[in-house]
């Protein structure tokens, strides 16, 4: 990554753009469902739900969405390598994605461990109308405000790809970021010579070579 070619890493920042862009769709789309089906009943302050529940899945959401962001922003730097403001725009992207995934995807296996652990009965909080305690796989009918039925697989078989996604989005946006890095000639990849290729190019751009043109003959 920091030995970045200018010939064919335009090309790869692109795919890796549209992997974020198609990720982050996957994974908003996820944890939109998980909120709406299951979390918003079990989330309200009444209720004593445990918060890592409500807060990994609104950082998952709010990761998806800055997915797609950094994704649109590595696809318009792949077609302008020289533009300073883009450059920057995708260090500071790719870096605050990457935190906000990887917070996303440790919330995410916490939240599985819990689930599982107690048997999901921290899914079934406000249901249990009786001194049972019930959990997402308890024999005993609970009146909730919303379908038990296979809550607990559910949960977990939309919160699985959603740590996976969320641990691919780290992933690509440590490449963004490197990408970032070497466009910028900054540590550690400060020794790449492409920032120099980059301002030589600007220089010899058409605008540059018509300005010239007209300096050489001015009386065109």
């Amino acid at each position: 990554m920091c030995t970045f070619d200018k010939d064919k890493g335009p090309r790869r920042l692109m795919k890796k753009g549209l992997t974020l862009i198609l990720v982050g769709h996957i994974n908003f789309i996820l944890g939109a469902i998980v909120h709406g089906s299951v979390l918003r009943h079990i989330s309200k302050p009444s209720q004593h739900i445990t918060t890592e529940y409500t807060v990994a899945n609104i950082i998952s959401v709010t990761s998806g969405l800055l997915s797609i962001v950094t994704g649109i922003i590595a696809i318009v730097v792949s077609r302008n390598l020289h533009v300073l403001k883009l450059q920057i725009g995708l260090l500071t992207a790719s870096f605050l994605n990457t935190l906000l995934s990887a917070s996303c995807c440790t919330g995410l296996i916490l939240a599985i461990s819990v689930t599982v652990a107690h048997n999901g009965q921290g899914l079934m909080v406000g249901c249990n109308d009786t001194q049972v305690p019930i959990n997402a796989r308890s024999p005993i009918t609970a009146q909730c405000p919303f379908d038990t039925t296979r809550i607990y697989d559910t949960t977990l078989a939309l919160w699985v790809p959603c740590t996976v996604l969320a641990a691919v989005e780290v992933g690509l946006s440590v490449w963004c970021f490197i990408v970032g890095l070497a466009l910028r000639g900054l540590a550690p990849c400060g020794n790449s010579y492409i920032k120099e290729q980059l301002e030589e190019e600007a220089e010899c751009s058409p605008h540059s070579r018509r300005l010239i043109g007209q300096r050489m003959n001015p009386d065109a």
